[in-house]
């Protein structure tokens, strides 16, 4: 469903700020797959999820979406593809609009518009329905502005308006990392429950090593723009955080100085 070919970005080339972002980075995602992605600051974790949407076009190599080579189209004409929750909860959202305004946007996206008035009864019970297994309440806050919500409410909201239309691939990037604890755990397994009962592709980046661990049937480490770790099935299911932090020390030949992914816990 989503294969990387050998990609590379470096930004501000030829300058004293030269950073090598990407360093031959290839990843095969079958249908259905959920990768978790961990490494330190600056591992190329992030970098990799904006290269795959299209957020600047990567130096060489190729992305396949789905079969389609789409390394030449921009981020917009990515998105019918792509499904993204970003770290910034107000990032996917408008504060401004009603939440059922915005699951709208989002069911509608790709769609010839027509001169329709407002939001149908069947759609308004279908939202209702989505919102009330978040358990938040918001099943009977539809016409709240989606700017009043919490952050874990807003990020919840986000997360069903980037998977209504079962997008060929999802990207969760580090997509509980601004919420409190509770309201994490609540997103990540509605992340969870949504990604098996649609069979989704996805992508998650995080600093937890444990939440890396817990989530997905496959789990890549990146260090220094590369994939140094790649480990699924059985082996990811035994894997415990020390056990992790060895296998990093014998892939990468150095300990790993991240207090955030350290002390997370």
């Amino acid at each position: 469903m989503l294969e990387i070919i050998d990609i590379y970005k470096t930004f501000n080339k030829g300058t004293v700020n030269e950073k090598v972002a990407l360093n031959g980075v290839s990843l095969k995602l079958n249908d259905g797959d959920f990768c978790t992605v961990i490494g330190g600051n600056g591992a190329g974790k992030s970098t990799m999820l904006n290269a795959v949407a299209g957020v600047w076009p990567v130096d060489s190599g190729a992305i396949l979406i789905d079969g389609e080579n789409v390394s030449a189209l921009p981020e917009h004409k990515r998105a019918p593809y792509l499904g993204r929750v970003f770290q910034d909860p107000r990032m996917g959202t408008v504060a401004d609009m009603e939440i059922i305004e915005n699951l709208a946007i989002a069911a509608r996206r790709g769609d010839r518009r027509g001169l329709s008035w407002g939001v149908k009864k069947s759609e308004r019970e279908a939202y209702r329905e989505m919102l009330a297994r978040f358990d938040l309440g918001l099943e009977d806050r539809m016409s709240t502005k989606v700017g009043l919500l919490s952050g874990g409410q807003r990020q919840a909201i986000t997360l069903l308006m980037a998977t209504i239309k079962k997008p060929k691939v999802l990207l969760l990037d580090e997509h509980t990392a601004a919420l409190d604890p509770k309201t994490a755990v609540k997103v990540l397994e509605l992340s969870d429950e949504i990604i098996e009962e649609n069979h989704l592709t996805a992508l998650m980046v995080t600093h937890n090593m444990k939440d890396a661990i817990t989530h997905g049937n496959r789990l890549i480490m990146m260090s220094d723009g590369k994939i140094i770790l790649d480990i699924s099935g059985e082996d990811k299911k035994a894997l415990t955080v020390d056990g992790l932090l060895k296998k990093f020390e014998e892939a990468s030949g150095s300990k790993l100085e991240n207090d955030r992914m350290l002390l997370a816990d």
